[in-house]
């Protein structure tokens, strides 16, 4: 190759646009770095390093490549007029990985002269601007807001991998539910609409994993239930900690134990002095196993109730009491 070419192409990373190759070489050169397949035409006017590209010959050449540089290529083609959306926009998010052979999702304004493309898939919006607070540039990535990526993607996932992203944003401080929540008003005919409103319920009630939302539907929800606090900050020997279920008044905190926190010695370890820490302020702790949540949820809720109504009994007496932990572990 050419090795001014071969310079332009480095400095971009394996990636040259038509465009920019014609400022320092004929256009002659790039065809011939094409021709002896040296470089790749991946989409119209952009070029990528051969030995970037893998896979079989069968499938668009922009799904062979590394998702990154397979985003920077799409971004290169719009030229500025487009920007990474839906499940792009949540790899770049780092809400979703990526894999090679995944569609690129770009969005652009109506206006925009681009079409969906093998590999590529053009989404057309109107108002859409290429400017804050519209779109953003992350990781040197121009993407469209976070909120309204995740609105975007819901209808394009299986419904079991839908609310993960969601739930992982608003863990991460990324987002919150309000702001989701007005993101998915100016979107009215959205599949599925009813459940990521009800998701977005869950969230702003304080429910922060797929089994606290179990538990918030078919347990800790109905008669004799009190109101429960969720990710309560509480203070304990200078550092705070979050519960995930208070009742005030009874002072009982109900933990729900994930899958894979039970088997884990470390983690049961740092769950044993938190205990311990909270029983020290009087506070009630009662952890339930991912397992026992599922499948006895019945018998789960009758201990629940039968707690509850044990510490309103006694909670006279219950400032003169030593640290009480009581943990229920699934057998």
């Amino acid at each position: 190759m050419n090795s001014v070419l071969w310079e332009l192409v480095e400095l971009g990373g394996g990636l040259v646009t038509l465009r920019a190759a014609r400022q320092v070489v004929p256009s002659w050169t790039l065809q011939s770095a094409c021709r002896d397949s040296e470089l790749v035409r991946v989409l119209p006017e952009v070029f990528v390093a051969a030995h970037l590209v893998g896979g079989r010959s069968g499938t668009p050449a922009i799904s062979r490549l590394d998702p990154t540089l397979g985003h920077r290529a799409a971004l290169a083609w719009a030229g500025g007029f487009g920007a990474l959306s839906h499940l792009s926009a949540l790899g770049v998010w780092g809400l979703r990985p990526p894999a090679v052979g995944d569609l690129v999702h770009l969005s652009t304004p109506a206006s925009a002269n681009l079409r969906t493309r093998p590999g590529v898939v053009v989404h057309r919006r109107r108002g859409l601007l290429m400017e804050p607070p519209h779109v953003v540039v992350r990781q040197g990535l121009t993407v469209t807001r976070l909120e309204q990526a995740l609105v975007d993607s819901w209808p394009t996932m299986p419904p079991v991998e839908r609310r993960a992203p969601v739930i992982r944003a608003v863990n991460q401080w990324l987002t919150t539910p309000e702001r989701l929540g007005v993101a998915l008003e100016s979107t009215p005919k959205l599949t599925d609409r009813a459940a990521f409103r009800t998701l977005l319920t869950r969230l702003a009630d304080g429910c922060r994993s797929p089994l606290e939302i179990w538990g918030h539907e078919h347990v800790f929800t109905g008669p004799g239930m009190p109101a429960f606090r969720r990710q309560m900050p509480v203070r304990v020997r200078r550092r705070t900690v979050y519960l995930d279920m208070f009742a005030e008044r009874e002072r009982v905190n109900i933990e729900l134990d994930g899958a894979t926190t039970h088997g884990d010695p470390r983690q049961r370890e740092i769950d044993l002095r938190r205990d311990a820490q909270l029983a020290s302020i009087g506070i009630l702790v009662v952890r339930f196993a991912h397992r026992r949540l599922v499948h006895e949820a019945d018998r789960i809720r009758q201990e629940t109730l039968a707690i509850l109504a044990t510490r309103r009994t006694d909670a006279v007496g219950r400032a003169d009491e030593g640290c009480l932990v009581l943990r229920a572990w699934a057998a």
